[in-house]
């Protein structure tokens, strides 16, 4: 069952990013899909954003410790139990953790394009602002030297 979402970068909300989890968890339990990836726009700072692909689903084991050895715990609920209960909620801070960065990167990008747009339109302003007072103080110039040349005749 294909899904759509409009304009959710505009603003991260964990309603939406727990409503596309649940789609997620849902279609992931049933075998429609056997892996999740998520593709988005990571903030890295005002200037820079970066595209992110990472895997969601399954879920990768735990990497070995410094010393290689992989670590035992001991659960008081079945395994299975705590899995149901937690990955939902790991689902959903991923969602919500995506379109956070997306919806920070988003808005970062076009601050960014305002203020190049503002600086480039002060740069025009001031060329125009030049060329303009040329063209006035080249009309003042021919103005006093026909005043001045009118001058000489008469006298």
């Amino acid at each position: 069952m294909p899904a759509e979402y409009v304009g959710l970068t505009a603003r991260a909300e964990f309603s939406r990013a727990r409503e596309i989890a649940a789609k997620i968890i849902e279609q992931y339990s049933e075998a429609r899909v056997d892996s999740v990836y998520l593709l988005f726009n990571e903030f890295k700072s005002v200037i820079t954003q970066k595209m992110v692909f990472e895997k969601l689903l399954p879920v990768d084991p735990a990497e070995p410790d410094a010393s290689g050895s992989q670590v035992d715990y001991i659960y008081e609920q079945p395994a299975d139990e705590i899995l149901k209960g937690l990955l939902p909620r790991y689902v959903e801070a991923r969602i919500y953790r995506m379109l956070a960065d997306s919806s920070a990167a988003e808005h970062a990008a076009r601050m960014t394009a305002m203020d190049s747009a503002t600086n480039n339109a002060g740069d025009l302003i001031d060329s125009l602002t030049l060329n303009m007072n040329k063209i006035r103080q080249a009309a003042i110039t021919k103005e006093i030297i026909e005043v001045v040349s009118g001058a000489s005749y008469t006298a």
